[in-house]
């Protein structure tokens, strides 16, 4: 009987299965699984058998010996190298990962261009598997980078980049755009699947840890998980980090979700413009530039993303549904966590959403994913019930139990200076269990979630109003 040389691989998550299946049991993404060709195991001439050759002893060495310093490379672009964790560590590999179109090659092109105009001397090389070589000067022309000294070239064959690199002058920087236009001509299997990508990573990688290179790896995620993601990459991989951003918003934010050099979940914010990604140095004061303070449903957060402190604004509407069931519908938040809150509100306040469309917002398209902005979304959702604002001066914080206890939440402090700075004069917040400056700040505590119709003037604003 012949043997079988295809597999049935996962292009989500990498799982090999032995047939198709319509959905992963692994990763449990549907219509992912494709056929591929098996990788040979057994090197050419080998006629099956094991290899008699015997391995080489492996050489141990104790954990106080002497380490090498490793000097990080800065790019000039603060915001990037705080999220690298103070800039590129020599020998590392980085994933950056994002939608089409969001500005992962945008964002790399400056960034080698800042490398070489810094005055370190690196030298940085740009692989485009892509674009041609005039589409990367029209972009670098368009960002004014077409005097920076960047080695650039467009290929896609692992073999070819890797004698280009592993000479005598070897580079510093290299960015491969993207891996998964790379291919080996090993595997029988199409570039962008599972094999290909993973087996393309690793010689790259080991290149750069054997000749100390920075590599800069860019990663295409599509929502049908029909081309493999960064997510097979991330074990291989020193630091990983996802562009994300609204297409209807001019602000990009770079979060790190793993970094062995430095801490995981920084962000460094971006604005695009024509002239491509310029740093945003103080987001908060950015995010609350066009907020209006006496419109209902209006909650200013003060949140910590990363070790930055930030305020963004919630927004909130509630309006008579004309459905048999109410729409719940959410931008930059968890939708789980927002009907948490609703019931809560509900059982523990007595507040009624029954019969309503609830709609949240967070402005500016920046994503919140910390429990600690509960009673800000509870504060905009009594605002929009009872069509009272806010006072415009005042930033909420706090989580929320399932009993309608407020729960004390990190970095009180960094919240309030952060506040204080933009000339905010209030706070709600838990109720503090040691003694912490306010910095300038009043402070309200907050309880349970009850103690929120003590904001408004009276109780009977957040009862059903008749809509005339």
């Amino acid at each position: 009987m012949a043997r079988n040389s295809t597999q049935f691989v996962c292009q989500s998550c990498g799982a090999v299965h032995p047939r198709w299946a319509g959905r992963c049991d692994a990763c449990g993404e549907w219509n992912s699984i494709a056929e591929e060709a098996k990788p040979d195991a057994v090197p050419i001439g080998g006629k099956g058998k094991a290899s008699k050759r015997s391995g080489r002893n492996i050489d141990f060495v104790t954990l106080d010996g002497e380490k090498q310093t490793l000097q990080r490379r800065k790019t000039g672009i603060s915001e990037f190298d705080r999220v690298a964790g103070g800039g590129l560590v020599p020998g590392s590999a980085l994933l950056i990962g994002g939608d089409p179109g969001i500005g992962k090659s945008t964002l790399l092109l400056q960034a080698v261009a800042g490398l070489t105009g810094a005055g370190t001397g690196a030298r940085c090389v740009y692989i485009s598997g892509e674009e041609s070589i005039d589409q990367v000067r029209i972009r670098a022309e368009r960002l004014a980078v077409t005097q920076s000294p960047v080695d650039l070239a467009a290929a896609t064959n692992v073999r070819d980049v890797i004698a280009s690199l592993d000479g005598k002058d070897a580079p510093d920087v290299v960015v491969i755009d993207s891996i998964q236009t790379m291919y080996l001509d090993a595997l029988e299997s199409a570039p962008g699947t599972v094999s290909q990508v993973r087996a393309s990573a690793q010689e790259l990688i080991r290149l750069a840890k054997r000749r100390g290179i920075t590599l800069l790896l860019v990663g295409h995620v599509t929502k049908e998980g029909t081309i493999a993601g960064p997510r097979v990459l991330e074990h291989m991989v020193d630091t990983v980090m996802y562009f994300e951003g609204e297409r209807g918003h001019q602000f990009r934010i770079l979060r790190a979700v793993k970094n062995r050099f430095g801490p995981t979940d920084e962000i460094g914010v971006f604005e695009m413009t024509e002239q491509g990604l310029e740093e945003v140095t103080n987001p908060s004061a950015l995010f609350l530039a066009d907020r209006n303070d006496d419109i209902s449903g209006a909650a200013v957060f003060a949140g910590i993303e990363g070790s930055r402190p930030m305020l963004v604004e919630i927004q909130a509407l509630v309006a008579p549904s004309p459905l048999g069931t109410p729409r719940r519908n959410v931008v930059g938040w968890d939708g789980g966590r927002l009907s948490m809150v609703l019931a809560v509100l509900e059982s523990r306040a007595g507040m009624n959403f029954a019969g309503k469309d609830v709609y949240l917002n967070v402005a500016g398209g920046m994503r919140i994913s910390e429990p600690g902005a509960d009673l800000a979304v509870a504060s905009a959702l009594t605002s929009a019930l009872s069509g009272l604002p806010l006072p415009g001066e005042m930033v909420v914080f706090g989580e929320i139990g399932l009993s309608g206890e407020i729960r004390p939440v990190s970095q009180m402090a960094a919240r309030l200076k952060e506040a204080g700075k933009l000339g905010f004069s209030k706070a709600l917040t838990p109720r503090w269990r040691g003694k912490a400056a306010n910095e300038g700040v009043n402070v309200t505590a907050c309880a349970t979630v009850a103690d929120l119709l003590g904001l408004f003037p009276s109780e009977d604003a957040i009862k059903p109003r008749a809509v005339g």
